[in-house]
């Protein structure tokens, strides 16, 4: 029996499932682990209790499926675009501003290099052509940078810098083998043949990463897919597998969920993958280089070979709706009585009686950017609002600011695709993978406001499947990743269509949104002032 195994770690756990080489899940298990958020942006994690979590749902997923370590013929990784920092001769090493211990890692949605972020901007570095011309707090140089004005001693004591799916590969493995994915798409790095661009490096006082050609940041790049080695002898009593079970270069999880969804679109040219969680990636494969302002990309190679990868988000997406509930005074009632969504959901449809749902917001307006705006805006000093408050405060009221949010959510992906449409880039088909799968709301609401037909894959573990593809090429079982898409990314579930008597309410809604946007800059600028006599 072969079998193939998905891990994606996420922004607050651990997931592992296990297939056969046709995509059938066999068994799944995840465990939680801790996100220490602070003050001014700061989000870290402790990287011994990640990989527990891996541990732990491994052992989940294994005991569910009735598997022996033997069945397992490969494995693949995917995470979150988090930053690993690895101890060097010094010994253990803290990200943490006060040097809290354990603290060795930079979560992905971690603003603290806000400012390092626009100086790179502001140098106009030919390295940020590729991230759309700017460069994103979210990303790994700009965290780097940080530590080099705050924590000199981390700079220069670290043993390596790794995006945490490599780091996975690399605690699982010993190699020290980092994926194209994440090198080109996070930390600059050019996957055509010119790697690490020194001067860039030096220029922002970095220069002594580029020692050794760049070892602790990697030199040993490979494509997602390829064997990047085996599991330890360790590795494998803690994972509760086989020692010498082949391990696969890593993806970033929303590239894992693109690979895992986009084959339910057959030959379709123009699809695009929305992996909608606590945030959203907008993900999109081109035969050639199409550049798109304020969308990252296009890189070369880092989903499939031979196709150009260009990647939008949002970096609040399940979170918005999160805090959207969580600061109104209607919401402990609605939790203590059970599933939130599924009560505003059914409130909605009360409300609405015989017309349609999505009118209800009329005099309700959200603008979703409480994270700030990564696409197409690349703005993280951006914040939300909402527009239309009156004295009511119960359940309804609550209701109302939960369809807006939905709303905005759709509003900020046509606004990409707008962004898109407009440098030729021509999407109609959307395949959607994710928690907000199970929103019918936030599925309906997309396909109207941004005109395109939705796809949600039959497949219950769109992410996992896309790791475990990685895991069946490198061990050999499929040759290449197109061919382990075509033969384990599953059927379709689900189409949504655009709703066409929605549409015109939509495009009001939108034309909103967009105006939102514009005077959230005229805001910033009418505060921009400096005190004076008088």
């Amino acid at each position: 029996m072969s079998l193939f195994l998905g891990i994606d770690v996420g922004t607050n756990g651990a997931r592992a499932g296990v297939f056969d080489a046709a995509g059938g899940l066999s068994g799944s298990g995840s465990e939680a682990f801790p996100l220490h958020q602070a003050e001014g942006g700061l989000a870290e994690y402790e990287s011994a209790a990640i990989w527990d979590a891996v541990c732990a749902a491994v052992r989940k997923a294994m005991a569910s499926a009735a598997a022996r370590p033997d069945h397992i013929a490969g494995i693949g990784f995917d995470a979150t675009c988090s930053m690993v920092v690895t101890p060097g001769e010094g010994g253990p090493v803290s990200v943490n501003p006060t040097g809290l211990e354990g603290r060795d890692s930079i979560a992905w949605l971690d603003h603290r290099a806000v400012a390092e972020a626009e100086a790179i901007n502001a140098s106009g570095a030919a390295v940020l052509q590729a991230v759309g011309g700017r460069i994103s707090p979210e990303m790994q140089v700009p965290k780097i940078a940080w530590l080099a004005k705050h924590r000199p001693d981390v700079l220069s004591g670290a043993g390596g810098f790794f995006d945490l799916p490599d780091w996975l590969v690399y605690r699982a493995t010993g190699a020290d083998v980092r994926s194209l994915c994440s090198l080109a798409c996070k930390w600059t790095y050019n996957g055509n043949g010119s790697g690490w661009d020194r001067a860039f490096f030096e220029g922002l006082g970095l220069g002594e990463l580029m020692a050794n050609g760049g070892k602790r940041l990697g030199t040993d790049v490979r494509p997602p897919g390829a064997r990047a080695g085996s599991v330890t002898v360790r590795a494998a009593g803690e994972l509760g597998l086989s020692d010498g079970t082949p391990v696969a270069v890593s993806l970033i999880d929303a590239h894992a969920g693109a690979l895992g969804t986009l084959g339910v679109a057959g030959a379709s040219q123009t699809v695009m993958a929305l992996i909608a969680g606590t945030s959203a990636c907008h993900i999109v494969q081109t035969k050639r280089a199409q550049p798109v302002p304020g969308v990252w990309g296009p890189y070369a190679d880092v989903v499939l070979p031979g196709q150009w990868t260009l990647e939008a988000g949002q970096s609040a997406c399940g979170a918005l709706l999160d805090v959207i509930i969580a600061r109104h005074a209607a919401s402990a009632a609605l939790m203590q009585a059970g599933d939130v969504h599924d009560q505003l959901a059914e409130l909605l449809k009360q409300m609405a009686g015989d017309g349609p749902i999505s009118q209800l917001t009329a005099t309700r307006h959200v603008v979703p950017d409480v994270l700030g705006n990564r696409s197409p805006l690349v703005d993280p000093t951006r914040q939300g609002a909402i527009w239309g408050l009156g004295l009511e405060s119960g359940p309804e009221d609550l209701a109302r600011d939960y369809l807006a949010a939905i709303q905005a959510l759709a509003c900020g992906t046509r606004h990409i695709l707008d962004q898109m449409r407009a440098q030729g880039v021509e999407v109609d088909t959307i395949v959607v993978s994710g928690g907000l799968i199970h929103n019918p709301l936030f599925l309906a609401e997309t396909a109207t406001t941004t005109g395109c037909t939705l796809l949600v894959p039959a497949t219950p573990e769109p992410v996992l499947i896309g790791s475990a593809m990685l895991g069946s090429v490198a061990n050999g079982t499929h040759p290449t990743l197109q061919t382990a898409m075509e033969a384990m990314g599953g059927a379709l579930a689900t189409r949504i269509t655009p709703d066409a008597a929605g549409r015109a309410y939509a495009a009001a809604k939108y034309a909103v949104f967009r105006r939102m946007l514009d005077d959230h800059t005229d805001y910033s600028a009418l505060m921009n002032f400096e005190e004076t006599d008088g």
